[in-house]
């Protein structure tokens, strides 16, 4: 065909189009995609903590009242359960073995992650809560607010190896693989860096103005550490222990993960009924991509960072009983059988 009669598009229609094509692609970059895609009823008495995914072996393990629950990520089902878990806090795990914090009990239980049976019981500090396990030493470190120290276990042998005192209440830890543990201090609105081999503190930085920090995260690459605290989130260099950035959140987190991939910061709030998505525009910089909505309460989460989906646990309530003078602000109460999973994907 012989288009040399063909006449030049006009300019507004031109400038029209660019118009279009500017906004609809600014519209698919605007939010994080992320949504509920699934619930998994898991019922059953007693509440609940800190979660784990397991990307390679495709579990997610919960920490449910005297036990953890075993799901399989790819039904989304309960495959298992983990017993003799009497106040569990967290679950951490090694290549062949997993552990529970079992805070009433002052100890650990190990299990085989492949047949899901209990291998032993090991006693900690006082009131064992988080938990991490570094893959530089085989090691599991426990971190034990109760006493304001860390009980550190040998993960194949499955035998306390020493206790590291802390300057302060510990809360949750992360390690950057390559023989550093990081633990937030929440009375102390702090961050103290253990080396995991000679099992001394090193470091202990304040992260002000965070306050109060549960949640912990860690991009190993990028040496920045995520601390969620009162409010926000609190970006802090590694290897400084200086405060770079910090970022709103909603009210009343308690977990916080990081997507290696994605370059995301997973806040979840459960004040509000929220999930805070921040993206790592660089070291030093953030932006909040989005704010999903979850439900109130849902406060913990794990990641798995294969699929990138979001596990978040929660439960529904009833009106709290009339106040006593033993418990002059009772908690509401949880309705039976309602605990469950909500998962969001993209």
């Amino acid at each position: 065909m012989d288009n040399s009669d063909m006449k030049p598009p006009n300019r507004f229609i031109v400038f029209a189009l660019l118009f279009l094509v500017t906004v609809s692609s600014a519209s698919a970059q605007k939010g994080s995609g992320y949504h509920l895609v699934d619930t998994i009823q898991v019922g059953g008495e007693g509440g609940w903590d800190i979660l784990i995914a397991d990307a390679k072996n495709h579990r997610l393990y919960v920490s449910h009242g005297t036990h953890a629950v075993v799901i399989d990520t790819d039904t989304d089902k309960v495959v298992g359960d983990i017993p003799k878990a009497n106040g569990i806090h967290g679950v951490a795990f090694s290549p062949k073995y997993g552990f529970t914090t079992n805070g009433r009990d002052n100890a650990v239980t190990m299990f085989d992650l492949a047949t899901m049976k209990v291998m032993g019981i090991i006693p900690t500090g006082k009131n064992p809560d988080a938990l991490v396990y570094d893959k530089a030493t085989d090691r599991v470190f426990v971190f034990t607010p109760g006493s304001n120290d860390c009980t550190v276990i040998d993960a194949t042998g499955g035998k306390a190896v020493g206790t590291i005192a802390l300057p302060g209440k510990p809360e949750f830890a992360v390690t950057d693989e390559k023989g550093k543990i990081y633990v937030n201090l929440e009375d102390k609105s702090s961050i103290s860096e253990i080396d995991a081999k000679s099992m001394k503190v090193l470091n202990t930085w304040s992260i002000a103005p965070g306050e109060g920090p549960s949640g912990l995260a860690i991009d190993t690459k990028t040496h920045r550490l995520f601390a969620a605290c009162e409010g926000q989130m609190v970006a802090v260099d590694a290897n400084t222990g200086k405060v770079v950035a910090t970022v709103p959140t909603g009210k009343g987190t308690d977990g916080m993960e990081f997507d290696p991939d994605l370059k995301y910061v997973f806040a979840p709030n459960g004040g509000d009924g929220t999930l805070t998505v921040i993206h790592e525009d660089s070291p030093d910089k953030y932006s909040v991509v989005e704010n999903v909505k979850t439900q109130v309460r849902a406060r913990t989460i794990a990641l798995d960072t294969k699929t990138h989906k979001v596990y978040l646990p929660i439960a529904q309530f009833g009106p709290a009983p009339a106040p006593t003078t033993e418990q002059p602000r009772p908690r509401p109460t949880m309705v039976p059988n309602s605990f469950a999973i909500l998962v969001y994907g993209r």
